[in-house]
């Protein structure tokens, strides 16, 4: 079963949303011609690496966290952008935007996780191992719920990427503050919230699958008496 996920196919309601939307359709006419979908999708490469960099760099200047910040602003702007260019210019490359760009996301997302790591103590090293399964798994959800149901819920309690994105960035800005000793003491706070949203949305998730599920049942049941009254 071959599925691509479409602009029908995205469900969800995220803050940002509308004025995403709006600031997207005004740009995406007026970008380059030179510059292209797979252009904006493969420099999430860059953001990556780059980050990763910092991170390391971070360990003894915390104030390089503000380009990591950087990087994530940079990535939001060709994330936004490269599926709707594609889309515009009829592009043409569906299959291979899909896959790129999510397993990008989720290279990206790894990237943000083991600059974090590099800046706390080897000790700390099995709460980030928890921390990308944990990520991992929203991401793998999500995926699976799109399998299941044909529709990509890319929100939960109406934050959607951009607010993560914005999240970690006052993360960022908080570090710079106050330092990583504080964020040690709360790591295992955080890993706790995610854990707790995890179980939501998925909880969440399999509800709607169960009801889907049943109401299939019921219509071939009752379709089946028809056919029986005939």
């Amino acid at each position: 079963m071959s599925k691509i996920i479409t602009d029908n196919q995205k469900e969800g309601k995220w803050f940002t949303q509308d004025a995403e939307n709006k600031f997207r359709n005004k740009i995406v006419p007026h970008i380059p011609r030179f510059i292209e979908t797979y252009h904006l999708t493969c420099l999430t490469f860059l953001w990556s690496g780059l980050i990763v960099l910092f991170g390391w760099l971070a360990r003894n200047d915390i104030n390089w966290l503000w380009f990591i910040s950087l990087m994530i602003i940079f990535q939001y702007i060709t994330d936004l952008f490269d599926g709707a260019l594609g889309r515009y210019r009829d592009t043409g490359l569906i299959k291979w935007g899909y896959y790129m760009d999510h397993f990008l996301d989720y290279l990206f997302l790894s990237s943000i996780i083991i600059a974090y790591a590099l800046l706390f103590p080897p000790g700390f090293a099995i709460l980030f191992l928890i921390i990308l399964t944990l990520s991992s798994s929203f991401m793998v959800s999500v995926y699976l719920s799109f399998i299941s149901s044909s529709k990509l819920d890319i929100s939960f309690l109406r934050m959607g990427p951009t607010e993560g994105r914005i999240a970690i960035i006052l993360l960022n800005t908080l570090l710079i503050i106050f330092g990583v000793n504080l964020a040690q003491k709360a790591l295992p706070f955080i890993i706790g919230a995610e854990a707790v949203v995890m179980i939501l949305m998925v909880y969440k998730m399999q509800k709607k699958l169960w009801r889907e599920d049943m109401a299939i049942k019921k219509e071939k049941e009752n379709q089946q008496h028809k056919n029986e009254n005939l």
